[in-house]
């Protein structure tokens, strides 16, 4: 609804006079507008383009520049980034820390993903690491997080959860992941399942204990989506599927109950749809032991009755997150 509008159903209603009407629409139209996320989503952009077309220029000129030299160059790119982000950092705090240089934040995040460049180039070329591909994923993961505390910065505990989660899966099962790209190997599935939940204990913890709370978000978001996922896959191509179905909606019941309680509609959303693709798979697996006919009846009800549900949902949310009592 408009502002005009808005001021005129009040100034009818008699809760508001001509002049505040009028004081309140100027207000309006001359405050500054906010361009911060647009800002940062340009930054983010600039970093990813800066970051290609180096990789571009580089593949392009490669033997009239030389391996030393492109070496050297990401190395000082690197180095210098890292540098600025320490020159302009703030003390270390286990709250949450505003860096009033918003800069640095992005020049920190170009330097990591000059670090990754680097060690994939290193490797690449001159097989730095040999056949240990743990160490390619372990020294970012062990870098990067603790970039991501002294720095304070979420994107760069992404990353770190991201290699640290690689470092795993490398070393759990190197030849299901490397050769055969089997994802919905047992073993492969049961370590990302144990990760998952143990990433969203991390997330508790740093939330309950007040060390980084704001990081939690981030350990509970990568954390549950790994387990419903690893959960879900195993859940289709298994034998046990009740077993990995019983961890979905498990997990399920607890993202709803952490969602009602910090009123967060990301982790409702992500409890409800992954909570009712288990409970789906669950009924239509005990439909199979009935007739066809059942079965027919029984899907065609069940997705109607299912879909007015998720009308209702839709139009609850707010309700359901308590967020109506609160305002």
């Amino acid at each position: 609804m408009q502002t005009q509008t808005i001021l005129q159903n009040l100034q009818e209603k008699g809760i508001i006079s001509a002049e505040q009407s009028t004081v309140i629409s100027e207000y309006e139209k001359a405050k500054p507008f906010s361009l911060h996320y647009e800002l940062r989503t340009l930054l983010y952009l600039g970093i990813t383009l800066l970051t290609g077309g180096l990789g571009v220029l580089i593949y392009q000129n490669l033997d009239s520049i030389g391996h030393g030299v492109i070496v050297a160059l990401i190395t000082i790119i690197t180095l210098a980034c890292f540098g600025f982000a320490f020159w302009k950092r703030e003390p270390f705090s286990w709250e949450e820390v505003k860096n009033p240089h918003h800069f640095s934040d992005f020049v920190l995040l170009l330097g990591c993903a000059s670090f990754l460049i680097l060690e994939g180039y290193l490797q690449f070329q001159y097989d730095l690491f040999g056949l240990k591909y743990g160490l390619v994923t372990f020294i970012p993961a062990i870098l990067f997080f603790f970039c991501a505390y002294f720095f304070d910065h979420r994107g760069v505990l992404s990353m770190a959860i991201t290699a640290f989660a690689s470092w795993v899966g490398v070393n759990i099962a190197p030849f299901t992941v490397l050769e055969k790209n089997d994802f919905s190997a047992p073993n492969f599935l049961i370590t990302a399942i144990v990760l998952g939940l143990i990433l969203s204990g991390l997330g508790l913890i740093s939330e309950y204990k007040n060390l980084k709370k704001h990081f939690s978000f981030t350990y509970l978001l990568l954390g549950s989506n790994l387990t419903l996922i690893a959960a879900s896959t195993g859940m289709f191509n298994h034998a046990n599927w009740f077993i990995y179905a019983s961890i979905t909606l498990a997990l399920c019941v607890g993202l709803f109950m952490y969602a009602r309680k910090t009123q967060s509609y990301i982790f409702l959303l992500m409890g409800t749809i992954y909570g009712y693709i288990a409970l789906t798979y669950f009924l239509f697996k005990f439909a199979e032991f009935a007739d066809n006919e059942f079965v027919y009846m029984f899907g065609m009800y069940y997705f109607l009755l299912s879909g007015v549900g998720v009308i209702i949902f839709l139009m609850k949310i707010k309700k359901i997150l308590g967020i109506e009592s609160n305002s």
